[in-house]
């Protein structure tokens, strides 16, 4: 067994990839093309073209167009069934999906309904693939308060496989401050606390996702780099940071894949994790993200390895579940890595 047949053969966690930036461009087609819509988008390779982006911005604008053309809840199904099938086909045996409702909300979808789709898209994948999933809500930074604690409202009526909440979207203009009450809110109703920060915006953001919202781990938290009281705490207290190479290399946050701060946070001994964020539109998966900071920033199977076992510690299910895969995953990596010596 090669380096490359090791890396796909690894046990993998994913914590941070979003439902809707999962979607198969021939899947949004074909929503597409059902619902006669007129579009510029004629082809598969059309829409692949579109999803390139100049910065995070262009990025959002993008994500939002895409969001116009979703005109049914059960077309969640599907989009979630082909999510958790390519996750398989990267030996991931874990999921939180996050999930914006709100984007759909606002377009007259009825969030039960949307839910229940999802659902049914993670049982199916669960009896083909023995892929386990939760749902994160991403309660979207540009959401008034009052929308907001609404979607904390249809939570709590919909509960089924939600573990958390979080905020995604555009960090400066919207920062976590006004989302405390709510945060507070689903810290009593049991769920757990996420905000992407430190994406577009700098440390700051993320100073106040820990302090304001209390929040559990953290998406993206690259400009954590630029504040090492920060690096501090984030060691100290074992919050997760779910990094997301090529999103981050793609949407322009770093420079290149040689300039992102994983290295240098899983060398501090940050409790770092590797995710795909929205694998369709990043033309990524989780084997392409392990590859890439294999060649790119040295890390070795034992370490991405690693980078696996974080994902389970970070992860939101039970101690028992933990143990499970701990167990799996390691006898996994044994097998491995004696192929590797043979």
């Amino acid at each position: 067994m090669n380096t490359l047949e090791a890396i796909r053969a690894l046990p993998k966690v994913e914590l941070h990839v979003h439902t809707l930036g999962s979607i198969q461009p021939s899947t949004l087609l074909s929503i597409i093309k059902e619902d006669g819509k007129d579009t510029p988008y004629k082809t598969v390779e059309d829409i692949v073209k579109r999803f390139q982006y100049t910065d995070f911005t262009h990025f959002i604008e993008v994500y939002m167009e895409i969001v116009g053309y979703i005109s049914d809840e059960s077309h969640f199904e599907h989009i979630t069934f082909d999510m958790l099938e390519k996750c398989s086909e990267c030996n991931t045996r874990y999921v939180e999906a996050s999930f914006s409702p709100r984007d759909h909300i606002q377009h007259n979808l009825d969030f039960a309904k949307m839910i229940d789709s999802i659902n049914k898209g993670i049982d199916r994948a669960r009896e083909s693939f023995g892929i386990e999933t939760n749902i994160r809500i991403d309660l979207v930074r540009s959401s008034t308060q009052d929308e907001t604690m609404e979607v904390l409202d249809h939570i709590a009526k919909n509960p089924y496989n939600i573990v958390s909440v979080d905020i995604g979207g555009n960090e400066t203009r919207f920062p976590p401050a006004p989302f405390a009450e709510a945060f507070e809110r689903a810290r009593e109703m049991g769920l757990h606390l996420v905000a992407h920060a430190g994406e577009a915006a700098g440390p700051q953001s993320i100073w106040d996702a820990i302090e304001i919202l209390k929040v559990e781990r953290i998406g993206h938290g690259v400009s954590a780099r630029e504040d090492p009281r920060l690096i501090a705490l984030l060691k100290e207290n074992r919050i997760g940071i779910e990094m997301n190479p090529i999103s981050n290399v793609r949407t322009g946050v770093v420079k290149s894949i040689q300039d992102h701060p994983i290295r240098e946070f899983y060398d501090k001994g940050l409790l770092v994790t590797v995710n795909s964020d929205d694998p369709s539109l990043f033309h990524t998966d989780l084997n392409n993200e392990y590859l890439q900071i294999h060649e790119h920033l040295g890390f070795s199977v034992p370490e991405l390895f690693q980078l696996s076992m974080n994902g389970i510690e970070t992860a939101f299910i039970a101690e028992g579940m933990k143990k499970e895969l701990r167990t799996s995953f390691s006898s996994e990596y044994d097998q491995i890595m004696k192929q590797i010596d043979s």
